[in-house]
Parts: structure tokens; sequence; C-alpha cells
């Protein structure tokens, strides 16, 4: 078998790490381990909010929806993201935030990949969010 291989479900192996399957947490030598970028596999019942915005951005981001109907928050502009691959990409300092109108399932890529870097439930940082 090879070790810089890894095959897996984004289902299952989202609800071992709050969603993330690939970034700087995973431990070295994992192939899921990357400095470079984050990816997250994100299962949002219908009415999930985001607790509070994301502010002081230091990643660049892309959110695709895989199924439902979500909404993105961005300073002055909200973006509806409705049919099946829809997506929307921000920069660094973007502050955001979202909305799941319906359940839904959305895949977030984000880079760098920032040790360190979170808002935690309680607006401090944290690991990741």
């Amino acid at each position: 078998m090879d070790d810089r291989v890894y095959v897996g479900n984004a289902g299952k192996d989202a609800a071992t790490d709050r969603g993330w399957l690939l970034g700087h947490f995973k431990e070295a030598g994992d192939p899921r381990h990357s400095e470079a970028v984050e990816i997250k596999w994100s299962v949002h019942p219908r009415a999930d909010a985001r607790a509070e915005w994301v502010r002081g951005e230091e990643r660049t981001a892309l959110l695709v929806l895989i199924s439902g109907r979500f909404r993105v928050e961005l300073p002055g502009r909200s973006v509806l993201l409705e049919e099946q691959g829809d997506y929307v990409v921000w920069g660094r300092g973007v502050d955001h935030s979202w909305f799941a109108e319906e359940e839904s399932v959305v895949l977030t890529v984000r880079w760098p990949s920032v040790p360190g870097y979170a808002v935690a439930a309680e607006g401090g940082a944290g690991p990741r969010t």
C-alpha cells in the first residue's frame, strides 16, 4: 500500500474533523497534510447560520454549492448559490458570513493554509473555522 495515497469519503471523513479534509492541521506524512491549501466538506441543515462574521480573513476562498440553497454574505453584497456548481470566490481581507436557506452541502477551498487561524465560538482565535 502506498502511504502517499489516501482514499476516503468526504461525508464520513468530514465528520471526524469539523468538515476539514485537507490542510496544515492534518499530521505530517498524511497525504492530506498541506500548507498551501485547506479543503472543507460541509453539510448544513436548513436555517444553519454562521454565529458571527469572519473578520480580518487572511486567505482567499472558493465556496462551491454541491446541493441545496446557500447564501454567502459579503460586505455590501449577498450571494445566493442555488444551482449545483454555483460558486463564489473572495480574496484576502474580505469579511464574510453564511446562511443555509435549505439543507445544503458545500465544498470550501481556502489558501494558504494558515496555522493557528480561526474564529472560535466565543470570538477568539482557535485552530480553524
